[in-house]
C-alpha cells in the first residue's frame, strides 16, 4: 500500500487566519497534526498554548503544543478540533477522518468521501 495525501484548509476559528496544506492521511494516528510553521502562519504562538503527552511510532513520549480551535476542511466536509504541533510535515489522523466521514481509497492513493454518504458526514453514535 501506498502514501495518501490530501490537500486541507485550516482555519484559526479566533483570528480567521487560514492556510492550505498538504497532509499526510494517516489511519495509524490519531489527531491532526501540523508543523510549527504551519501553526505561527495560523496565528498561534506555540510558546503559550496547552500541552499534551503523545506516543510517537517508536515508543517515545513527548509533551507537545496542543492548538485550537482550528476548523479543518476537505471537499464539501469540516471539521472543528484541535492540533498537535509535531513533525515535519501536516498529518491528518483517524479522529478528523472519522469525523468527516472520509475514507482512503488505497488503490488510487486518495482521500475520498464516503461514497454511502456523498452528501454529508455520518457519524455513529453508539
Amino acid at each position: 500500500m501506498g502514501t495518501t495525501y490530501a490537500e486541507l484548509k485550516l482555519t484559526n476559528l479566533f483570528s480567521k487566519q487560514s492556510v492550505t496544506v498538504r497532509a499526510l492521511v494517516d489511519t495509524g494516528a490519531t489527531f491532526m497534526c501540523v508543523t510549527e510553521a504551519i501553526a505561527v502562519q495560523l496565528g498561534f504562538d506555540t510558546s503559550e498554548v496547552t500541552r499534551h503527552i503523545v506516543t510517537l511510532a517508536d515508543g517515545r513520549q513527548l509533551k507537545v503544543p496542543r492548538i485550537a480551535p482550528i476548523e479543518i476542511v476537505f471537499g464539501n466536509r469540516s471539521y472543528i478540533t484541535e492540533a498537535l504541533v509535531l513533525g515535519d510535515e501536516a498529518l491528518m489522523g483517524v479522529l478528523p477522518l472519522e469525523a468527516m466521514d472520509l475514507l482512503v481509497d488505497p488503490l488510487r492513493e486518495q482521500l475520498i468521501v464516503n461514497p454511502a454518504h456523498p452528501n454529508f458526514p455520518v457519524a455513529l453514535a453508539k
